[in-house]
């Protein structure tokens, strides 16, 4: 009898502005799109169901950490500039059972002064902060080797 791998499946959710990475400030951010990078980790690990959200809608992000906390067996999560200005979305990582791992891809501790405080850090297993896009493959390798 042959053993299937177990999928686990996670969930990644970005904030704003996230969809024009690739072509916004790329001298912060870079030059490939977020949704290429994406596709291809999930290309790369085909034993993890990525879900992979992206809003400019605060409600809309909440709504999709609630369904994650009950669907999926982790969350990475980009809020973006809500990071700095959401209570709401700590709150609701604060309501949920399953690990989550805080993403940015530039280091938001090295840029303006009101970048440096994160909303949702204190709810989150571990923050990963200006690895570039690849802070997404590396907290994706944590929470499937968790």
């Amino acid at each position: 009898m042959t053993e299937q791998a177990v999928s686990m499946k996670i969930a990644i959710i970005n904030g704003p502005n996230l969809n024009l990475i690739g072509t916004r400030e790329t001298e912060i951010y870079g030059d490939q799109s977020l949704d290429q990078y994406l596709a291809k980790l999930g290309e790369d690990f085909p034993d993890a169901e990525l879900i992979i959200q992206q809003s400019n809608i605060e409600g809309i992000l909440i709504d999709w950490i609630q369904e994650a906390g009950k669907n999926c067996q982790g969350i990475i999560i980009n809020p973006g500039g809500y990071t700095h200005t959401s209570v709401a979305i700590g709150d609701a990582l604060a309501s949920i059972q399953i690990p989550v791992i805080e993403v940015h891809i530039s280091n938001i501790f090295a840029r303006e002064s009101f970048r440096q405080h994160s909303y949702v850090s204190s709810c989150c297993k571990g923050v990963i902060s200006g690895l570039g896009l690849d802070g997404y493959r590396l907290a994706l390798m944590h929470l499937l080797n968790a």
